[in-house]
């Protein structure tokens, strides 16, 4: 059974998956909430960080929280709108601290299933190219390919962003 309000946003870098998910969240009043799981871990990171703190207005509250996400969620109030961005890097934050990503994206989708409220959830689509030459890019793509699949059956929406247009997958626009 689709999560009322759950959207899942994918698609590749630069598709325009950030801009198509803050307009389905910035489609109702504020305050909205975005949950940010990147860490800088080099100046161009931290540029891009930069970059997304800055294009949000004032409705927007800014959590920062690269681990933690189910419990992030899961103390978000129900009426704000909530944003997380990005569903790979918090992937990719856990692969480094050796921490397992299936029961991590199990606690996820339980804590998406309890939350009532608009969540847009955005994570960057990386096995649509060649297999990976290398073991660990080869489990981070898997782990990606599992986690969006089960987001996807809990999700009621979701899009494909593609050249900065939403393709509908699942659900409406």
């Amino acid at each position: 059974m689709p999560v009322a309000g759950l959207y899942l946003v994918l698609g590749g870098a630069r598709s325009g998956k950030s801009r198509h998910a803050e307009s389905l969240v910035e489609a109702g009043p504020p305050p909205w909430l975005y949950v940010a799981t990147a860490e800088a871990g080099d100046a161009e990171m931290g540029a891009r960080i930069r970059e997304h703190r800055e294009r949000r207005g004032k409705g927007w509250r800014i959590v920062e929280e690269p681990m933690e996400l189910a419990a992030a969620l899961e103390s978000c109030p129900a009426e704000v709108p909530v944003l997380v961005d990005c569903l790979t890097l918090w992937l990719s934050n856990l692969m480094a601290a050796d921490r397992p990503a299936g029961p991590e994206s199990d606690r996820l989708v339980a804590a998406l299933e309890r939350r009532r409220g608009k969540t847009v959830l955005v994570s960057n689509e990386v096995g649509l190219g060649i297999v990976p030459d290398n073991r660990l890019a080869r489990d981070f793509r898997d782990a990606a390919g599992a986690l969006h699949r089960a987001l996807a059956a809990h999700a009621e929406h979701v899009h494909f962003m593609v050249a900065g247009i939403p393709m509908i997958v699942k659900g409406k626009p």
